[in-house]
């Protein structure tokens, strides 16, 4: 599998992390990345010839409109569209602020106090999203070796919604939870540069003040978010496991998807 694939920033397999009971994390089955509409032909081309099968795409259907994924023709993958709001930068700031406020301080104001932090959304994200992030659970367990059905899962900058589902995948799983935060931590530097750039442009042509907060909301993924959202399945449901099954997995596609991710 390639460690890299050609016009993607954030991609990759979640394969070869330590488990709580020894060995690691199988590779091949699990993949997730940032949004595909910019895969460059060699890209396209490395996609294909993956274990990937399925794709999960977290974004709205606004975000899916501004930039399309795009996806190998040379080999049918089948798409599945799971929208969570919570995490689309775009439609945040224009929720916030509207068409006009650009021209208004105080609507700015405004909006900047409502930003919430990256834990209190990733809690938001959990409270509404228990069946869609059941149903990435669900795709994994009927995943197979010998098919290219392996799942990436995907949203616009691969941070948020794609490491809140995936921490839940590992956690469930039973990857040691400091190896769950420093995989959803290392986004914050696969997306240095060029890809933040660009957000942090895009949220300042909405007339918003880029603060360090809101830099690290739209750009930064700090260990302490995920652990946030980790510690309130923990209090609530006794962990990612009994999270999932409350947003309607069942205990033997709980079992599937652990023997899917743990081998």
């Amino acid at each position: 599998m390639p460690a890299e694939i050609d016009g993607l920033y954030n991609f990759r397999d979640t394969g070869g992390l330590p488990l709580t009971d020894g060995g690691s994390s199988k590779p091949g089955v699990l993949f997730r990345s940032d949004a595909l509409n910019g895969l460059t032909p060699a890209g396209l081309t490395a996609l294909a010839a993956t274990d990937i099968g399925v794709i999960v795409d977290f974004r709205t259907p606004e975000e899916r409109q501004s930039a399309p994924d795009r996806l190998p023709t040379s080999r049918p993958l089948q798409v599945v569209d799971l929208s969570i709001l919570e995490g689309a930068m775009a439609d945040m700031a224009a929720r916030f602020l509207g068409p006009d406020a650009s021209a208004d301080p105080e609507a700015i104001a405004q909006a900047m106090a409502a930003i919430p932090t990256l834990g209190d959304m990733y809690v938001g994200m959990l409270q509404h999203g228990a069946s869609a992030f059941a149903q990435v659970a669900r795709l994994i367990s009927v995943s197979r070796d010998d098919a290219p059905t392996a799942v990436l899962v995907h949203c616009t900058a691969g941070k948020d919604r794609t490491g809140v589902a995936t921490a839940l995948m590992l956690d469930a799983a039973g990857v040691e939870r400091s190896a769950v935060v420093a995989d959803y931590a290392s986004s914050q530097e696969n997306l240095a540069g060029p890809w933040a750039g660009g957000m942090l442009h895009m949220i300042a042509s909405f007339g918003i003040p880029v603060t360090p907060e809101l830099r690290t909301l739209a750009t930064g993924t700090p260990p302490a978010a995920i652990e946030q959202a980790l510690a309130w399945t923990d209090a609530g449901f006794g962990g990612a496991a009994g999270y999932l099954l409350s947003g309607g997995l069942t205990e033997d596609e709980l079992a599937a998807m652990r023997e899917r991710l743990a081998g």
